[in-house]
């Protein structure tokens, strides 16, 4: 059962990476990627579970950190034009 799992798990990836390609506003790809590093997760899972190795749980738990990071990273970046730098208020207008 774990086995059609991860082929069901390859397929929608596939989908998704068609969607990340062709989608037609940022918030889509943005999404979309999302949407991909959580089905990596899920995927690492089901692979460790099929070798029997449950030190790839904590790989996947790592990724899905770096996932949900770059996500907000992104539309971050995206929202304000830069990562690091702490948006400045116009204080004439307050």
């Amino acid at each position: 059962m774990f086995l059609i799992v991860a082929i069901v798990l390859i397929i929608s990836m596939i989908l998704v990476l068609l969607r990340l390609y062709f989608g037609p506003t940022l918030y889509d790809r943005v999404l979309a990627s999302n949407v991909f590093g959580t089905q990596t997760v899920l995927f690492i899972g089901v692979v460790g579970f099929l070798s029997g190795r449950p030190d790839f749980l904590d790989i996947a738990l790592l990724y899905a950190l770096i996932n949900f990071v770059g996500t907000i990273a992104v539309l971050k970046f995206f929202r304000y034009r830069s990562i690091g730098d702490i948006p400045v208020h116009n204080q004439e207008s307050e």
